[in-house]
């Protein structure tokens, strides 16, 4: 790693930044095109492909995910590809700024991992129109930007289903990090699939304002605990949850990748986000001149999401039954929010027969029947 680079990086995102360069020779409309391809790319030397990473790749958690989708796209390509990635980029300018030098320093296409740089990614987009950009989890668009998301309320559910049959207390324990769609989502699919396995029990939700705080994440979970809580779900990407929960004796899930190794007797089983084939398959396109913009939501069907492996403590007729269901979204005959759905005041938002669609739940912002508390105002 050459200093004067680094220091680059550095100086451009705060000190907290670290960088790295590698080189190593139920829905249909999961893929929709939504603008003209951007100009292909003159591939005469390896794709440079940059990575922007709101954390630091030893989360555990997001980060981490992405970074072993990272080196996944590298074992598949080799010598392809060059990949660079700098970690703990925080959202807005500091974003702004590091991926408009990784557009400088001539990357071709740049994965920019987090929400907050939606905006950030669609500005530099604008300056550098022969660049690719993808966004993560974002919803908009340019000829040279496209999106991508798990149906990670396709986990959730099943998650969900697994607490409702593993809960004494009724009371699941939820760490969110902001009250944003995705998140929102998120827990209301769990919700779903709680009641579907417990219609008594309740899930109680704690806002930590966060992404990646384990001590916050941490005194959130206590504090679920404390409320009567013995199992606790997370959307926060530290594994301090699983961690207390091993201490308190009781259950946990993992989120974004495998944490059974944080809690050998906690852990029930992770909701985890498999990158690599989509890197993959988005620096071949623009090695092979095809890249274009898309809208590109998957989920356990397509490989971009599922659950890890189970814990032995789930009894096997919960186990075949959480597979039975797992099937059935493969197979697009379920979904996390078939109808009906009611909202925690009892007022049907999806009738019976209907689901809800993909344009609902990227606005979704209200809790369904099942989760008690309200929802924070402050959005990331």
């Amino acid at each position: 790693m050459e200093r004067r680079k680094f220091l680059k990086y550095a100086t451009l995102a705060g000190s907290g930044l670290a960088f790295a360069s590698c080189t190593q020779g139920r829905t249909s409309n999961s893929q929709s095109e939504v603008s003209p391809s951007a100009s292909p790319v003159a591939i005469a030397e390896p794709l440079k492909v940059g990575f922007v990473y709101l954390g630091p790749v030893g989360d555990f958690g997001w980060t981490y995910s992405h970074d072993l989708g990272r080196r996944e796209m590298e074992a598949n390509l080799q010598d392809k590809v060059k990949t660079t990635f700098v970690e703990n980029v925080n959202e807005g300018a500091d974003a702004e700024r590091v991926i408009r030098q990784l557009a400088l320093d001539g990357n071709k296409l740049i994965f920019t991992t987090s929400f907050g740089y939606m905006n950030p990614t669609i500005k530099v987009a604008k300056d550098f129109p022969n660049i690719f950009f993808e966004h993560c989890t974002g919803y908009k668009h340019a000829a040279n930007v496209g999106t991508y998301l798990g149906r990670f309320e396709e986990t959730r559910y099943l998650t969900g289903m697994i607490a409702g049959k593993m809960t004494k207390s009724n009371t699941i324990g939820f760490i969110g990090a902001y009250p944003i769609p995705e998140v929102i989502r998120g827990i209301g699919a769990f919700a779903q699939g709680l009641r579907a396995t417990n219609p008594q029990a309740k899930v109680r939700v704690l806002w930590v304002q966060s992404w990646y705080d384990p001590a916050k994440e941490r005194e959130a979970a206590q504090a679920l605990v404390n409320l009567g809580a013995d199992v606790l779900s997370q959307h926060t990407d530290s594994a301090s949850t699983v961690q207390l929960a091993e201490e308190k004796g009781i259950y946990a899930f993992g989120y974004n990748t495998d944490m059974s190794k944080f809690g050998a007797k906690a852990h029930l089983t992770s909701a985890i986000n498999k990158w690599g084939k989509f890197y993959t398959d988005r620096a071949l396109a623009a090695i092979n001149g095809t890249w274009k913009s898309q809208e590109v939501w998957d989920g356990i069907g397509q490989g971009m999401v599922d659950l890890s492996s189970m814990s032995q403590v789930i009894p096997g007729d919960v186990q075949q039954l959480v597979n039975a269901k797992r099937e059935e979204l493969i197979r697009g005959i379920a979904h996390p929010f078939d109808g009906p759905v009611k909202d925690q005041k009892g007022v049907v938002r999806v009738p019976k027969g209907k689901v809800l669609d993909d344009k609902g739940q990227l606005a979704m912002d209200w809790y369904v029947e099942g989760i008690e508390g309200s929802i924070p105002q402050e959005k990331s």
